[in-house]
């Protein structure tokens, strides 16, 4: 373990030298300001809240926190793609599952963050809406927590196209390309479920009769297609990675 803490501290060193840390305010602050553009019934604030969570997480979990994803993936690359990093790096006596794993526990960690920023924006829309004195904690935690675990499969997923792939710009681009028809896809009840980048909008929405627990998705979502997917992601990126050629 003293071997990981030790990569994770060097991979946190090369991500403070960039301005990946301006990225995490720009959905949190968008969806902030859609927030308090939004009239809500301050006498009702049960269903103020509700309308607060879902307009805010359209923005933010629609389409930015899946783009954000892919961002923070190829950042943490970014260094090795750059004057033969790879090939410095690898040849090095590192063990390469702890040099994936603590580049994907940074990706992680930054969207956790950005999942915080965002509740903190949303309980400030609140309160200055008047709804302070009502806040419903645990149907604003378990959207935000549920948010984070949707993220997880793209996080390893990403990892692994940003890892495979030289170019900064292809992985980018690829994710946008997919994130774009969540528009389309999220409302649909036939592959709405089951893809992944509409998962982090369909797990911000408030609960429903369907939901598992606070979670709006079902268990049969979490179950197959969130943490399903995060095993196959990882395992097939970490799999690549170790067999990766210097």
């Amino acid at each position: 373990m003293a071997a990981f803490f030790k990569i994770l501290g060097a991979e946190w060193l090369k991500l403070r030298k960039t301005n990946i840390w301006l990225l995490i305010f720009i959905s949190p602050l968008l969806a902030f300001a859609t927030g308090l553009a939004l009239p809500v019934p301050a006498n009702e604030p049960l269903i103020a809240w509700t309308l607060l969570l879902s307009t805010m997480a359209l923005i933010h979990a629609m389409l930015f926190l899946p783009l954000l994803t892919g961002v923070f993936a190829a950042f943490v690359c970014r260094y090795e793609h750059t004057g033969g990093g790879w090939k410095q790096v690898l040849a090095l006596p590192v063990s390469r599952s702890h040099l994936f794993m603590a580049k994907l526990l940074l990706v992680t960690g930054l969207l956790a963050v950005t999942q915080l920023l965002f509740l903190g924006g949303l309980v400030g829309v609140g309160c200055i809406k008047g709804l302070g004195a009502s806040i419903p904690w645990s149907q604003l935690l378990w959207p935000v927590l549920g948010g984070w675990l949707a993220t997880l499969p793209l996080a390893a997923l990403q990892l692994w196209v940003s890892v495979a792939w030289v170019s900064f710009a292809a992985p980018l681009a690829l994710n946008v390309i997919f994130t774009l028809p969540n528009i389309l896809v999220a409302n649909s009840e036939t592959y709405g479920p089951f893809y992944p980048w509409a998962q982090p909008f369909l797990a911000m929405l408030p609960a429903s009769d369907t939901s598992l627990g606070g979670l709006h998705v079902s268990f049969e979502t979490l179950i197959y297609v969130i943490l399903g997917g995060f095993v196959v992601f990882f395992l097939s990126g970490l799999s690549y990675f170790q067999r990766k050629e210097i």
